[in-house]
């Protein structure tokens, strides 16, 4: 299936605990849902078209337009982590 699929609250608390995300937004004692807001966030369920990564996607983009790249994070073993 390669439609989007909302990020649910658990998901975004999960997200917000990776360092580099806490760093590039600046998190502190921001709720999840005060974060969903500021984050433009999508899931999908992804399965590589050759082998390679079957699992969860996130593609998430702040709400600025910096010509950086959106952050890109997979599930690895059960952990949600980048993917660089």
């Amino acid at each position: 299936m390669n439609k989007p699929l909302e990020i649910s609250i658990d998901e975004w608390k999960e997200i917000m605990r990776i360092p580099e995300i806490r760093e590039s937004w600046g998190i502190e004692d921001e709720a999840p849902e005060e974060f969903a807001d500021m984050v433009y966030g999508v899931k999908f369920k992804f399965t590589s078209g050759s082998p390679g990564y079957v699992g969860d996607l996130y593609i998430l983009q702040g709400d600025v337009l910096t010509g950086d790249a959106p952050f890109i994070l997979l599930r690895r073993k059960g952990v949600l982590e980048l993917a660089y």
